[in-house]
Parts: structure tokens; sequence; C-alpha cells
């Protein structure tokens, strides 16, 4: 039997192409791949089939489509870490954001037209991060990638070189190389208190990857400052494989003093190299929101110390 929020999703999305909107989906397409976390979710042909939308897959070779993103009426967007599946909404940790304002919708249609006419991830991504006041005390920034990714990477580092109050993070890995090393430079810094939340079975097997790989030395010695240097949640999820139930801490958004980043980026080098989009927001309220579901997360899943010893001396 179909599950309830599948049939009202199809419900909907063919009652608007009925009233004669114009409704468009890209979605990544499947190959099989060697890679070291967890592939997206398949996508269900028969369920697609069912939609009277028009659509077009996006090839996920060698990065993935990785955007949740919708565009409404040019107007409206709906975005954040959630993916379309019953896993995502029953399962796991996700943020999702809305926002109504047209010069933020116009770029992420942007994108959407970008990815629509030229189904490459690779090309794709190139709208400026421009940044848009939504209202007094509440300002947006756009970011694409992998057209903006070196810029966006930066600018989160920068954010939490220059935290003076606060950092608070769910991801769930942390493999980015300046955000790790920004991490570890303040992690003694008067009055800044860190603390977030991954997905320890995740994070266990990049670490694995790591210590196979010498050039990556470094990002382990720098993964275990940070991770016992922070007050950490960490989830011990399902491990992956077909068949098996989604449960991973999914969420991805950053805090830094009143600055918030979330959207559907990891804080991964491989999520630099996806097509992704995140709203860097400055908002001291939004901030506050932000933070307060970090911590929420993080309190569910408290972690288990780790001994040093467990490490491969050979990859320090």
């Amino acid at each position: 039997m179909e599950r309830e929020a599948a049939a009202r999703l199809r419900q909907s999305l063919n009652a608007a192409t009925r009233r004669g909107v114009n409704v468009r989906m890209i979605y990544n397409q499947d190959h099989s791949r060697e890679r070291p976390l967890p592939p997206p979710g398949f996508v269900d042909h028969d369920f697609l089939r069912s939609l009277t939308v028009s659509s077009r897959p996006i090839p996920g070779v060698p990065d993935l489509m990785h955007h949740k993103y919708v565009v409404r009426d040019e107007s409206s967007i709906w975005t954040g870490s959630t993916n379309w599946t019953t896993d995502s909404w029953t399962r796991e940790e996700n943020v999702i954001v809305c926002l109504h304002d047209q010069r933020v919708a116009a770029a992420f249609a942007a994108n959407f037209q970008e990815l629509w006419e030229d189904p490459s991830v690779r090309r794709s991504g190139s709208q400026t991060p421009s940044w848009y006041e939504i209202r007094p005390g509440f300002n947006v920034r756009t970011f694409f990638t992998p057209g903006r990714a070196e810029k966006l990477v930066h600018e989160i580092a920068q954010r939490i070189a220059t935290a003076t109050r606060r950092v608070r993070i769910c991801s769930p890995v942390l493999t980015s190389g300046p955000i790790l090393a920004s991490l570890s430079e303040v992690l003694a810094r008067p009055g800044l208190h860190i603390a977030g939340c991954y997905d320890e079975t995740q994070m266990a097997e990049v670490c694995r990857q790591w210590r196979s790989q010498p050039q990556s030395a470094w990002k382990l010695a720098a993964w275990e400052t940070v991770r016992s240097g922070v007050a950490w949640g960490a989830k011990r999820s399902t491990p992956y494989e077909p068949g098996s139930v989604h449960d991973f801490m999914h969420a991805k958004c950053l805090v830094a003093d009143d600055t918030v980043f979330t959207g559907s980026y990891n804080l991964s080098h491989s999520g630099e190299e996806n097509a992704e989009n995140v709203l860097e927001i400055q908002s001291p309220a939004t901030a506050d929101l932000f933070a307060a579901f970090v911590e929420e997360v993080a309190a569910c899943y408290p972690s288990r110390p780790k001994p040093s010893s467990t490490l491969d001396s050979k990859a320090i």
C-alpha cells in the first residue's frame, strides 16, 4: 500500500498541473558507485511516472545533484536538508527553511534553469552570492555550488574564525579542510562556546578512509582535535546498505554568533563538488532558533569517550 505522504504529494502535484501550473522537476540520476558515505535515496521511477509534471534527470557523475529545494510562483522558496523520502520525514533529523522573497526566489530559479538547460553538476552554481535585506535586521545571502564553493567554504571558515560567543553545528560529517582548520584554531578562545552534533557512523567511515590515504593524515589529526575539544552529540545511525533504514543525523546548519548557514551542504569536501545550495542568514532571532535546535539534537545523542589510542598512529 502506498504511504500517505507519497499519495498526498502526487495528488498535489498533479492537481497543480490540472490548474495550468507549470511544474518542473529535476533529480539526481542513479548510478552504481564506490562511495565512502551513503549515497542518496534511489529514485522511485514508478512514482515518478505517476506524476503529470515535466522532469529531467541530472547525471550524478562524478558528483551529486544534491539540491532539495522548491521555487513557487517566483516569490517563495522551500529549502534545507530534507530529501523527499519517507525515512527523511520519519527517521532523520533535518532542517527546512521557507522564505518569501522575490529576489531570493529568482536566484534559486536561475540555478534551476541552469541545470534544466545544461544537466551538468560540474558546470552549475554560477549564480553570484548576493545579499538581500528581507526586513530590518534580517539579511540573506544565497550560495550555490560547485560554482561558488570556494567562496562559501571560506565564508563559513571566516565566520567561525571571528566568532566570539557561540558556534553551533549540525552536519552528518565534517571533512572540509578550511572549516576543520578554523574550528581547531578557535577551540581555546576565551568566552567562545562550541557545540554540535554529527553522525558517528558516517564519521567513523570517513576516518577509516583517511587512515588509508597518507595525504589525509592532517585531517585525521585535525578531526581528533575538534572531536575531543567540542561538546558533541554523536548519533550512532544504522550503517548504510541497500534496503536498510536511513536514520542518519541529516540536519545541516551552522551558527556563528548571529549568523546562520543552512541548506543542502554537508560541511564536507565532497559537498564542495556537488550541486548544493546554502542560505547565509544574518539575524539574531534566527540564530537563536537554530542554536536551540542544534542543542536539542545534540542532547539526544551524548557522545561516548573515544581514547586517542584508537587512532592509527601511522596516519597521524
